[in-house]
């Protein structure tokens, strides 16, 4: 019996263009791109010519996010090579896959099936070493907070409410909370610290925020690194370590160009997480993708509620985006899923619990609205979808007077989502806007996003955080837009309270002002910023063979 063929397999078996003739349909001059090897590339945003009327800008999101999958990376960029079929210079702009959820569980960020960006194993593991420029200025200014510590302490910082903390880009819980300085006078000072993962970092968001290496390095120098015995903010300026981090990320501010299955131009840029960072690729890569092609696919993580909120409340508003379309990725078998199916059998057909499931879709689609945007729905199909539940869906879109168009990209790439392209293109618009405004206080703000977009009854802060809005008013951080860092799978801060759950409470347990990055971030229930393995990693299956070839991958 013949095997499906893996992701992995199919985009081995594709035969890539040169990176240089991408870089040409991109609008990428060459003196601009730097190689690495034949299929990949940096972009030397210092070379690049003056910038032209911006192209359209389209958002793809998601429902909430199942065990079972629900393919928005894929349709992204199935979308992206359908509008490029029809003959429009179009671009895709992605976030770099993490290699915690690569090892882990979730997989990576490159697609899948006839709907990739290549190469996938280049991208899905090491990359162009973005990531680990970013957790060596990490782990740098750690060494340097310490180091301070250890010869005089001359600012005075409290070793007690030093903030920062080391990352690394790797689902490891053990590291979630260590005791450094062990072994005497000479090792350093001992204390209680632990690790994010590299997309959670800060300087993640800084990169991914960041218009130039001049606002980097602004932005680096205020990060807020300790507070010392009198209750004052420390940054990485106070430190003289600035100008080391920036050095350290000279390469990695430049977007990375690649290709999809379809010859679509690709910028991977930045890769910070939705649920506990702010879900945005890079704002350079948009802005050059925007430059250089007359539509721009681009995705934000996981749902409404996480990723496109921070897309409109964060990126777009610092940015000065347009978003002139939003795409709504959903399959039957995720809305089963939430509708109370078991994932056992979410293969078998039930008008019940995709009736009860589709409320979850709902909720995401009036979010959107609520941002002024007009969101379609893409419906990816997978084999077990049966013609009832599909007709269930087509009515159910009637019915609610949203446009739903159903894609086929994993099996059939770009030519699988043709007639979506058409619809998206259909329905262009301009006017799209932040939900909240971030003068008003962080209370109110993060009181919007409870009502509006979670539908909670209110909001409860622990001790903890009561503390932390009181530091964030004495140091003027109280009018800074927030990142509330929430579990992806459901609108409450229960991951087990699927669908479209309302009347619950929203539980805050801690804010962290992310001064360098430019928002606040809230901590809620029990998300963790450094994620653990599952009992059975995706790392166990990966294997390289003598040529070379990697397998397992997905």
């Amino acid at each position: 019996m013949t095997q499906p063929l893996t992701d992995v397999a199919i985009a081995q078996a594709h035969t890539l263009e040169p990176i240089t003739e991408i870089a040409l349909r991109a609008g990428i001059p060459p003196e601009a791109l730097i190689t690495f090897g034949p299929h990949k590339a940096k972009v030397d945003i210092t070379r690049l010519p003056e910038r032209r009327e911006a192209g359209k800008l389209v958002l793809v999101t998601g429902m909430s996010p199942t065990p079972a999958g629900e393919g928005k990376s894929t349709v992204l960029i199935g979308l992206a090579d359908a509008m490029t079929r029809r003959g429009l210079n179009a671009a895709a702009a992605l976030r770099e896959p993490s290699q915690g959820p690569v090892m882990g569980i979730k997989g990576g960020a490159a697609g899948g099936g006839y709907s990739q960006i290549v190469p996938m194993e280049d991208i899905n593991l090491h990359f162009t070493g973005d990531f680990h420029a970013i957790a060596a200025a990490t782990n740098t200014l750690a060494a340097i907070v310490d180091n301070h510590v250890q010869h005089g302490n001359a600012l005075g910082i409290d070793v007690r409410r030093i903030v920062w903390q080391r990352c690394l880009d790797v689902n490891d819980r053990s590291l979630r909370g260590v005791i450094t300085g062990l072994g005497g006078t000479a090792h350093g000072t001992p204390r209680e610290t632990g690790f994010t993962i590299t997309a959670a970092s800060e300087i993640m968001a800084v990169l991914c925020l960041a218009s130039d290496l001049e606002d980097l390095k602004a932005r680096l120098g205020r990060l807020t690194v300790a507070f010392t015995f009198d209750g004052a903010p420390v940054t990485a300026d106070d430190l003289g370590a600035t100008g080391a981090l920036a050095a350290l990320m000279k390469e990695a501010i430049n977007p990375n160009l690649v290709q999809t299955l379809g010859g679509t131009p690709a910028y991977v840029h930045g890769g910070p997480f939705a649920n506990i960072a702010h879900g945005c690729n890079s704002l350079i890569a948009t802005r050059v993708a925007l430059d250089h092609a007359d539509i721009v696919l681009t995705e934000a993580g996981f749902g409404s509620d996480l990723g496109a909120e921070k897309f409109f409340d964060i990126k777009a508003r610092h940015g000065g985006l347009d978003v002139a379309g939003v795409v709504v990725v959903a399959t039957i078998r995720s809305l089963k899923y939430n509708g109370g199916m078991a994932r056992t059998d979410l293969t078998t057909e039930s008008l019940d619990h995709l009736r009860e499931g589709v409320k979850n879709l709902a909720r995401h689609v009036a979010n959107i609205q609520q941002f002024g945007a007009t969101p379609i729905v893409a419906l990816n199909l997978f084999t077990s979808d049966t013609e009832a539940e599909r007709e269930f869906m087509r009515a159910w879109a009637r019915d609610y007077h949203v446009a739903l168009e159903e894609c086929e990209v994993w099996a059939r790439g770009g030519a699988g989502a043709e007639k979506l392209a058409q619809v998206v293109l259909d329905n262009l618009s301009k006017g799209s806007s932040p939900l909240y405004d971030p003068r008003r206080g962080v209370e109110a703000s993060i009181e919007a996003l409870a009502k509006r977009i979670y539908r909670a009854d209110k909001v409860e802060y622990a001790p903890k955080a009561l503390k932390d809005l009181a530091v964030l008013r004495e140091n003027g951080w109280d009018e800074l837009p927030v990142c509330i860092s929430k579990t992806q799978y459901s609108f409450s801060d229960e991951p087990t309270a699927l669908g479209a759950p309302t009347g619950h409470t929203l539980h805050v347990r801690e804010l962290i002002p992310r001064t360098g990055a430019g928002f606040i971030v809230v901590l809620t229930g029990a998300v963790m910023t450094m994620p653990g393995l599952p009992a059975r990693p995706a790392a166990e299956g990966i294997d390289i063979g003598a040529d070379g070839k990697i397998s397992g991958l997905f």
